[in-house]
């Protein structure tokens, strides 16, 4: 008797959505709400140089030149979201230590609300350190409890993912395989999504617990992990991404492949546009480093914003790109994306930024061991003494972000005939300028809020002041190892003048 021949899958024909579409999608996943869940951690990187060898053993000594805490695991996706312009939740536990404290001190500055942000006195706070020379990794060093959950810290959790969920437009199952996604805790994020996209980033088998979700988003060797076989063609990758979606009926399956790009199985069915593979955009490979997470970020805000399943995958597939050229955990942005499809954008209109996504910024720009300048004002009229002192503020580090009053701050500093400029005029004018990478709006009567959520390398401000102890921030940028700096004015121009002489 003979045996019968299985028909291999057939794969429908990936068209690239225009541009015109991505630039929309974007905009519109600007605010959505996002909830991750899932194992969170604490990155600590000790970069610096190694020029000699130690006298004591063969091994090189690194002159530190810089220490640096990151959100990491599933709280760097929701770091990618806020990078994106999400309003990012997080449902996570971490250690009753200082690790975590300072875990949700880092939460707090990118906007993160703490609810979600459980601690567990029996557990430590993941902390991975890297000990990186001339943006080479040397070795990673490991602090973590990897156990399930008490029964009464579980249920907690429960129920906080719950409450979350039902505010969210999208959520993300984030596994790292510490013990937070028990099943449990899978069940009532999935049962609380009501219908709205369930993104599931997969770590070590079983994958039960993810049954009924959105999207299931395995790379290769994860793939092989469930099929328990090597999946040496796109052909058993597609076989793999089918049994797979029918065995945890979920909705679509997304295998990433690296340089590969992707394969998107729709619904586990074969034949017509069920199966498609993306290819990914050729890019100069630096690190890989997060590059799942902000594939998983960038798809389910997507669909929380309604997209369908192949414009948020393709998306997905194009912010991958522009990560793996970024050395660390590094995010991506919306203006990132466009850039990388060769979009003319208004530059000046997206270097605004808020509080949150200025902070992200700020981290992504020093994981790059690049040093952040940070100035303030009102900047009323823009006039050459303006000018000149934000080049020589840009010139003290490789990026400069200028918080700029609101038109009520303004109004309580100068008086009720100020400003005489709409807050976003202002705004976006100092976008415009080069010397100039960011700009944040703020409204209270000092800076000291934006300082703290920036942690900028530098702050500058004119050579008006006598002492830095006049700076707001400076006690709170010496504290991580910063400073201030007070820049040479140009003489006899000032707002104030101008103002005055316009009148008169």
């Amino acid at each position: 008797m003979s045996r019968r021949k299985t028909s291999p899958p057939a794969f429908g024909e990936f068209r690239e959505p225009p541009v015109a579409r991505m630039r929309e999608l974007l905009a519109a996943m600007v605010g959505r709400r996002v909830v991750v869940v899932g194992d969170a951690t604490l990155d600590a990187y000790v970069a610096g140089e190694v020029e000699r060898i130690s006298p004591e053993a063969p091994v090189p000594v690194l002159a530190v030149e810089r220490e640096e805490f990151m959100l990491g695991g599933a709280a760097n996706v929701a770091k990618c979201l806020v990078a994106l312009g999400a309003r990012a939740g997080l449902c996570a536990v971490v250690g009753d230590d200082a690790d975590g404290a300072l875990f949700r001190s880092e939460a707090a500055n990118l906007g993160i609300p703490p609810a979600g942000i459980l601690a567990d006195s029996k557990r430590l706070t993941t902390r991975k350190t890297r000990i990186v020379a001339r943006h080479q990794q040397v070795i990673r060093l490991d602090r973590e409890t990897v156990a399930p959950l008490s029964p009464a810290l579980e249920k907690r959790l429960c129920a906080r993912v719950a409450s979350a969920a039902r505010r969210a437009d999208a959520l993300i199952l984030s596994d790292y395989s510490k013990g937070v996604l028990t099943p449990a805790v899978c069940r009532a994020a999935i049962e609380a999504a009501d219908g709205r996209p369930v993104v599931v980033d997969p770590k070590n088998l079983p994958w039960e617990p993810f049954r009924g979700a959105t999207v299931i988003k395995p790379n290769v060797r994860e793939a092989e992990s469930f099929a328990r076989a090597r999946l040496a063609s796109v052909e058993d990758l597609a076989a793999a991404a089918m049994r797979l979606a029918a065995e945890l009926d979920v909705a679509n399956v997304l295998i990433t492949r690296g340089p590969h790009g992707m394969l998107l199985a729709r619904g586990g069915r074969a034949g017509g546009d069920a199966l498609v593979q993306i290819p990914a955009r050729p890019r100069e490979l630096v690190d890989v480093t997060g590059a799942g997470d902000v594939v998983a970020a960038a798809l389910a805000l997507a669909l929380g914003a309604g997209a369908e399943i192949g414009e948020a995958a393709w998306l997905a597939n194009v912010a991958a790109g522009v990560k793996v050229g970024k050395f660390g955990a590094a995010t991506v942005t919306g203006q990132e994306i466009l850039g990388e499809l060769g979009a003319k954008s208004a530059k000046s209109r997206e270097k605004v930024l808020n509080r949150a996504q200025a902070a992200e910024l700020a981290a992504q720009l020093r994981a790059q061991g690049r040093s952040v300048v940070f100035t303030n004002g009102c900047f009323d009229i823009l006039h050459l003494g303006h000018v000149r002192y934000l080049e020589r503020s840009r010139a003290l580090g490789e990026a400069l972000i200028v918080g700029v009053n609101t038109d009520a701050s303004v109004r309580r500093l100068k008086g009720a005939g100020r400003p005489l400029q709409s807050e976003h005029d202002r705004a976006q004018i100092l976008a415009s300028l080069e010397c100039v990478d960011a700009v944040v709006l703020f409204d209270e009567d000092t800076p000291l809020k934006l300082i703290r959520a920036v942690r900028p390398d530098v702050i500058s401000k004119g050579a008006d002041y006598k002492s830095k102890h006049e700076v707001v921030g400076w006690d709170a940028v010496e504290s991580w190892g910063g400073r201030v700096e007070l820049v040479e004015l140009v003489e006899g121009r000032s707002t104030t003048n101008l103002v005055s002489r316009a009148r008169s």
